[in-house]
């Protein structure tokens, strides 16, 4: 956001950036500590003599006030927090990139550029969307089970849809590496040439090991390395 919305403000130096970087893990044990301390295992109920095992928190009955309200607290700062975060954030590198056109003839080069802008913004969205679809039904089933129990009293297969929405908010960080990886830029293009010289090197047993390290650092650098940067 920095580096695009403002790119003639002063970058943070070393010292700044340790700092932040030590405060999100400390900010982050500390978050999670309850969760840990509360996490556990209970069978729930029996069917056809087969015990149905519960993983997670399990807060003692006198404590679901502060259950209640510690969930609502994380469910604050790791959901809507980040969506409106993230939502503002796209939305002026979206402006930035995609609406501000360039002055001048536009050629070949400005039009590559553009189109690597365009791209960007199209990930960025990606991101969101993924993180909104991913852990929506996750807080949501939560906040009706615990907010809510009377809905899940007679429902035998709530466990299974809970571990179900579980691994599909834990998806979020493959998806969005999938999104970085598979969008159209060097990454995949170059990972296809290195995977083209190992298997010439293997089928080719002549070629010697520098002639390929030439070959590699030899290719080309286009205009969409800029997309990765700003990524």
């Amino acid at each position: 956001y920095l580096a695009i919305v403002h790119p003639l403000k002063p970058r943070m130096n070393y010292q700044t950036a340790t700092i932040l970087i030590a405060l999100v893990w400390i900010v982050s044990i500390l978050v999670a500590i309850p969760s840990a301390y509360f996490a556990t295992e209970t069978v729930l109920f029996i069917v056809k003599n087969q015990e149905k095992i519960f993983c997670g928190q399990i807060w003692p009955v006198d404590q679901q006030m502060y259950y209640k309200s510690y969930f609502l607290f994380i469910f604050g700062i790791e959901f809507v927090a980040p969506v409106i975060t993230m939502t503002l954030c796209y939305a002026r590198i979206s402006r930035e990139l995609w609406f501000k056109t360039v002055p001048g003839f536009q050629t070949e080069q400005i039009r590559k550029r553009l189109r690597c802008r365009r791209k960007t913004v199209m990930v960025l969205m990606c991101i969101l969307i993924a993180y909104v679809l991913c852990w929506a039904p996750f807080y949501g089933f939560t906040i009706v089970r615990d907010f809510f129990p009377t809905i899940f009293v007679k429902e035998k297969h709530y466990l299974t849809a809970f571990y179900i929405v579980e691994c599909i908010a834990m998806s979020n960080s493959m998806i969005n590496t999938m999104c970085f990886v598979t969008v159209k830029n060097n990454t995949m293009k170059y990972f296809k040439k290195i995977m083209l010289l190992r298997w010439r090197s293997t089928y080719h047993g002549s070629k010697s090991s520098t002639d390929l390290d030439l070959r590699t650092s030899a290719m080309p650098v286009t205009e969409e390395v800029d997309c990765i940067k700003l990524k």
